[in-house]
This record gives C-alpha cells, structure tokens and sequence, in this order.
C-alpha cells in the first residue's frame, strides 16, 4: 500500500509508503487520503490523527508524471478533496516530518496541529519554479504563521529551508533526532487521544474559527489560478525541463 493505515490506541497513523518513489503522491494516492480523513472523522475510535512519512523522506510532494496524465482542474480533483478534508479535521493532527518535504509536504503540515521534524528535515515549496501558485490556502496561512516578508521569501523564490529555520518561522513545533522523531510524535498523539475528545474537538474548532472562511475562500482562489496555470506555457516549459533535466527558460514569458 503506497498510504499505509494503522489505528492504535485511539490514533490513527498515515504513512507515506513510497519509498522507492520518494513518496511522491499520485492522485490514487491523495484519494486514499481523502477517504482515510473522511472516514475518521466518523469513525468514534480514532480520537488522533498522525501523519508520517519514512526516515530519509517525508514527502517529495506531488509525482509529475502522474500529475500531468490527472491534472487538477476542478475542486473535485483528488488533491483537493484532500485538502478540503485537511483544513475541515475536526479531531487533532500531528505529523513527523524526517527528510525532503516538499510542496504539499510543506503545506499539508500548515492544517496540522503538532508537527515535530527530525534534524534532517528539509521543506520546500517550489511552486513558482513549475510555473505555479501556492496551494492548499498556504499564501494565507504561511505569511499569518511566519509574517509576510518569511513567507514572501519561501513561496516567491520557493528555495529550499532546513529544519532550524522552518522552528523559527513557528512551522514546526520540536527538532528531534531521526531516532526519536516517531517515538516522539506517536506519545504526543496518544496523548492527544488520552484525552476527552471533546474538549480537544472544540479547542481546536474555537482556535481555527476565526480563520475558517478565509481559508475556504483562500483555497479555492488558489484552486481557480492553479488549474489555468498548469495549462499556460511557463508550466508546459517548467515540467518539460524537468523530464528533460535541465533548467527551464522563463525570460520568453511576460
């Protein structure tokens, strides 16, 4: 299974188990994802939700080659549907982040609640590199996290960050070890899980409140520019290097 499901104790654990693919995601892929939130949130024993990925990467974000035959064009899109699921969890979400996490292995971690990373984590989320914009409400929720000139910075040249900065911008919660960041993040999921689930619904609910319907409105301006976007030449250009492993030339595009 390319999304590993495990419900323990009252959490439910999400691993990307790609490893021979760098854990990109494919649009089956983010189905699984959909349906794996979708299902929790009705299901009365999952009290937690953990995200993780394997100890030398988390995520290298969507697979370019599956991404162009299923592009995202509509908010129906699995991608999206996942995103929608994300944003709208109810019950709490950790991740554990060890190695690359890029593009929405960045951003995903935006709607989570706990994110602990292990020290050799890197994030990125190159997005203006492919020709693209930001997703899954990041050009809200990064500048409101981390204030606008970091997140001016990380989205407009989309460059790589490591672990120690994505702390100080208030991306990540605690630096772990690549040994003691699973470890870590399953006792702080249980502990989430400990607790009476309602109170901790509606902590969360009340703390995201005032955010809700300017992250739905936020997401789906994403979603409209992003879908034209994949289809304009700067983006046919970007991918066409990629493929082809070279640098792509923007200076024909106004």
């Amino acid at each position: 299974m390319e999304i590993e499901l495990t419900k323990s104790g009252g959490v439910l654990t999400i691993a990307f188990n790609r490893e021979e693919k760098k854990n990109a995601i494919t649009a089956a892929m983010y189905q699984q994802l959909a349906d794996a939130l979708k299902d929790a949130e009705a299901d009365s024993a999952v009290r937690a939700i953990l995200f993780t990925g394997k100890p030398q990467i988390f995520t290298a974000g969507n697979d370019l080659e599956d991404f162009l035959k299923n592009p995202p064009n509509s908010k129906d899109a699995p991608v999206f549907r996942f995103l929608w699921e994300i944003s709208h969890a109810g019950k709490p979400i950790v991740a554990a982040v060890s190695g690359a996490a890029v593009g929405i292995g960045t951003t995903l971690l935006l709607h989570c609640d706990l994110v602990y990373a292990a020290d050799n984590a890197k994030f990125s989320m190159p997005f203006t590199q492919l020709g693209l914009c930001p997703e899954a409400a990041s050009s809200l929720l990064l500048p409101h996290i981390a204030g606008y000139q970091r997140a001016a910075e990380k989205l407009l040249l989309g460059e790589a960050f490591d672990v120690a900065e994505a702390r100080d911008m208030g991306i990540v919660n605690r630096v772990l070890t690549a040994e003691e960041l699973l470890p870590f993040a399953q006792k702080q999921a249980a502990k989430l899980a400990a607790l009476p689930a309602s109170s901790v619904r509606v902590t969360k609910q009340l703390m995201k409140k005032n955010r809700v319907a300017a992250t739905e409105a936020q997401m789906a301006a994403e979603i409209e520019h992003f879908a034209k976007m994949l289809t304009a030449p700067e983006a046919k250009e970007a991918f066409t290097a990629f493929f082809e492993k070279r640098k792509p030339d923007f200076t024909r595009f106004s």
